[in-house]
């Protein structure tokens, strides 16, 4: 069977005209002949949208009875068997009331969707799950109501039903929306000018993301190279010249002129990495460009402007910036350039080729090392000044012409030996002597530099021609050599540096250590100029201030205090240097350790916002926690308090004569309210306990099966349902007795609460060496495998809203006091349907250290990540209410 198709309508905001766009979809098809029908579709009193369902199919509902209310949710099963073309089913986000197939109307669709049934909807942004958090922000309102990203995308169409701030505010205004009750609100509130841009702005950004991923999946699917400038893309291309930084920050502002502009640098490298790119340079430059909020990319290619191209049309860029060549007039008339050849073929793309301080200089960026060190060069030298001569001289060739060429082929032995010595200069040296002392000493007349044979004129060219190539060949395969080795220590080095960035938990100290290790260094030290100090201090002495610099970070012993008083000093930018100490470094060294300072620098940012955002996630979290506390004041606590309230007050009222009946249960009733509230309080007391990690926990060795068994006692009636296979020769456990049986009482009781009347939940344990693992099993509805971390989360209930139901808290609750013990708790989903809930206790018997024990549990810790290792109450007291999260 086809799977049918889907199309959603998304609007920035409630309000929009999303479901009349449905809706006018819905006739304008009906009209066309297709099998239409409403599967549903909210009108929320409005007028209009009761007015376009008229001429329309609607199936009808089906009333779901819960908590003692009616609802009306869409009938699945009546729409899977009416099996129209298309179905209507409105608001994606709508969490059903319980008792239907799915929790989620998203997955109602779905299975529509399955069934070849095309389906009309509407989502508004908010409602997007990796927008929630960004909305909540903007409009301070948490939509707890979200679909899945990846779930939407893969709708055949969505439509933007979009509608400016002020327009939808007028619409408001006239009662299009909500009632009169709910417009001033409302626009003082969630739909102020600046909340609605904003959510606009999100819808946009959001669906334009989508848009550029279909275009480059038909662009790569039908093959297209052309550039098509739906969006701007500026390429800079970097060489790891110094011009590099000059080519950023133009590429920077040529991108800022377009908003939404993406930037992105690339470097082409070589395929056999001998270009000569300073590593260090590059690396300065690809902080800069991802400060800049770019992208830094690397690719391989022997030819540097078809390797751009191709990289500027995969990417769709719609220009290119390259520096302009540093090349003299001379090398411009032989050869254009990449600059030029690049604009020369980059068909639709534009190519900015901008000046810099090298521009036409006709000098390299980096002048390339030499092949050869000074003492080789000179030895070469001594060579060619010996062994020459004893070479023409030595030889014992009679002085005529038939030794002519034996002499130049010894003369070219010699060239080459001095070139494998000494490199080019030496060999070309030779060369020439060797040219001369055959021209004396072989060709007539001889004794003299004049040639009288044409053919020996001709022999001696070739063979000066051979020699210097010869030179040129070896001189260039010893640079090509040194160039290889260096690149590929270069490479080793920096792998090793990325390595131990990855592989630490201080990627910082990793580096400066690999850096100390590499050349082995005394210390090495990351100052950084004092917040009092002035931005460029006067006199020469600013650098070897200590009062001016503090320590970042350093390793080795003693660091250097200041730049300026170390052996080697390698600034990183106006505020920021390395200080070596132990030996002075090469030249070529000193490009590794830049590429280490970039390195660093970028390490220690990262590291400062890891700290700052570990400093806010505890102000974040504490503001979450107290929102949802005042939601829950507002609403759980309410209830019980009020009917206290209620039954006290009645009690004391001198209007109304109660009889002992009616007394007797106003009394239950406030006794009860009262007992419910004390629990709620007690669950918010030990939350925060546990959270501040100041609960002790009194740890003995007990056995496993009497805790359950008790534990099932409190729970009364229901605990006696409860089927339990628990081992008695299972090894003691270490564990709180009261938090223990407190925990289990918890979990059973959620258990008992969401088991079928048929399938009571069963409490099974088992020895393993990590301790004993005790394990409730129940076969209720379950919990999605995607909401399981959510569980424990305090103060939310996924989805179950009665108001008996209590904080939220039981399983957050149950977790932390089992990590407290040392142990863990970890949800399963039970095989055919169910929730399975493994609690794993530390067992007397495996000689394991009990951190609780020992004083030397983590204050903040805990497998969960969320919940610090505190204590908890001594178990006594009613049971908790509203175990389910």
């Amino acid at each position: 069977m086809e799977r049918g198709r889907l199309r959603i309508y998304l609007g920035a905001a409630p309000g929009v005209g999303k479901t009349c766009r449905m809706l006018e979809e819905a006739h304008r098809r009906l009209g066309r002949g297709t099998d239409v029908v409403v599967g549903f579709v909210e009108t929320h009193g409005r007028v209009t949208t009761a007015a376009m369902l008229e001429g329309l199919e609607v199936v009808a509902r089906r009333t779901v009875t819960h908590r003692g209310g009616a609802s009306e949710e869409m009938d699945l099963d009546a729409v899977l068997e009416r099996a129209p073309q298309v179905v209507l089913v409105d608001d994606l986000a709508h969490t059903n009331v319980p008792g239907g197939a799915h929790t989620k109307r998203w997955q109602d669709v779905q299975t529509l969707l399955d069934a070849g049934i095309t389906v009309l909807s509407t989502v508004d942004v908010q409602h997007l799950e990796s927008l929630n958090d960004v909305v909540a922000r903007i409009t301070g309102v948490t939509q707890h109501e979200t679909v899945p990203d990846a779930w939407v995308r893969q709708a055949g169409q969505i439509e933007l039903v979009d509608m400016t701030p002020e327009a939808l505010r007028r619409r408001m205004a006239h009662g299009n929306v909500y009632g009169p009750e709910g417009i001033d609100a409302a626009l003082g509130g969630y739909f102020r000018v600046g909340n609605l841009t904003a959510l606009r702005e999100l819808a946009l950004l959001w669906l334009a993301d989508r848009v550029d991923a279909e275009l480059g999946r038909y662009r790569d699917e039908h093959d297209v190279a052309t550039t098509w400038e739906a969006r701007e893309r500026v390429v800079v291309a970097l060489t790891g010249g110094p011009e590099g930084e000059t080519l950023i920050r133009r590429a920077t502002r040529i991108a800022a002129r377009s908003k939404g502009a993406d930037l992105m640098a690339v470097h082409v490298a070589r395929g056999d990495g001998l270009g000569g790119t300073d590593p260090s340079r590059l690396a300065r430059q690809r902080v800069l460009v991802e400060d800049l909020g770019g992208t830094y990319h690397q690719v391989l290619g022997e030819d540097v402007p078809t390797a751009l191209i191709e990289f500027a049309r995969a990417v769709n860029a719609t220009q290119l910036v390259l520096g302009a060549s540093r090349r003299g007039r001379v090398a411009h008339m032989i050869s254009p350039g990449v600059g030029v050849t690049t604009a020369a073929v980059s068909g639709s793309i534009d190519v900015h080729l901008v000046a810099h301080d090298g521009t036409n200089t006709g000098r390299r960026s980096d002048p390339a090392p030499g092949a050869l060190s000074r003492r080789r060069r000179l030895a070469g030298f001594a060579l060619a000044l010996t062994v020459l001569p004893l070479v023409v001289f030595g030889i014992g060739l009679p002085r005529d012409e038939s030794s002519f060429p034996s002499g130049v082929l010894l003369v070219l032995a010699t060239v080459t030996t001095t070139s494998l010595v000494g490199g080019m200069r030496p060999a070309v040296a030779t060369a020439l002597g060797g040219f001369l002392l055959l021209n004396f000493l072989y060709t007539e007349p001889y004794r003299t530099f004049a040639i009288g044979s044409p053919q020996h004129l001709l022999a001696l060219v070739v063979f000066l021609v051979v020699a210097v190539s010869v030179s040129v060949v070896v001189d260039r395969s010893a640079r090509r050599t040194r160039q290889a080795a260096q690149a590929g220590a270069e490479a080793r080095t920096l792998a090793a540096v990325a390595g131990a960035v990855l592989r630490g938990s201080r990627p910082l100290e990793a580096l400066l250590e690999q850096l100390q290790e590499t050349f082995s260094l005394t210390s090495v030290a990351l100052v950084e100029r004092s917040p009092g100090a002035p931005a460029a201090p006067a006199g020469p002495d600013h650098r070897t201030d200590p009062d001016l610099w503090t320590v970042v970070a350093a390793v080795g012993n003693p660091p250097s205090p200041a730049p300026g008083g170390c052996d080697v000093d390698v600034p990183i930018d106006d505020s920021l240097a390395l200080a070596l100490h132990g030996r002075r470094l090469a030249a070529g060294d000193r490009r590794i350790v830049e590429a280490f300072a970039a390195q660093a620098a970028l390490a220690l940012r990262q590291g400062r916002l890891a700290d700052e955002a570990a400093a806010a996630r505890p102000l974040a979290e504490a503001d979450r926690m107290r929102t949802a506390l005042l939601a829950a004041v507002s609403h759980d606590l309410r209830a019980p308090l009020a009917s206290a309230k209620a039954s006290v007050t009645s009690l004391r009222s001198t209007e109304v004569s109660f009889g002992p009946e009616d007394r007797a249960e106003l009394l239950a009733t406030a006794d009860e309210s009262l007992d419910l509230l004390t629990a709620l309080v007690a669950d918010l007391l030990d939350m925060s306990r546990l959270q501040a990690g100041v609960m002790g926990v009194s740890a003995t060795e007990l056995p496993l099966k009497e805790s359950v068994l008790r534990a099932l006692d409190e729970l009364g009636e229901g605990g006696r349902s409860v089927r339990v296979d628990v081992p008695a020769e299972l090894p003691l456990v270490t564990a709180d007795p009261g938090l223990l049986e407190r925990v289990l009482v918890n979990v059973v009781g959620n258990a008992l609460r969401f088991s079928p009347p048929d399938a009571p939940p069963t409490v099974t344990a088992a020895a393993f060496e990590d301790g004993v693992r005790v394990r409730i099993v129940d076969h209720g509805p379950g919990v999605p495998e995607q909401e399981m971390g959510h569980m424990f989360v305090p103060f939310q209930r996924l989805g179950d809203t009665e108001h008996d139901a209590g904080l939220g808290l039981g399983l957050a609750l149950s977790r932390g006091l089992v990590e407290a013990m040392g142990g863990a708790m970890v949800p399963e989903t039970t095989p055919g349907g169910g929730l399975t809930m493994g609690l794993t206790l530390p067992s007397a018997a495996d000689g394991r250290e009990d951190p609780v024990r020992t004083g030397r549990a983590d204050p903040h810790g805990g497998a969960a990540g969320r919940l610090p290792a505190g204590g908890g109450r001594d178990g006594e007291g009613p049971p908790r209410q509203g175990l389910r999260p």
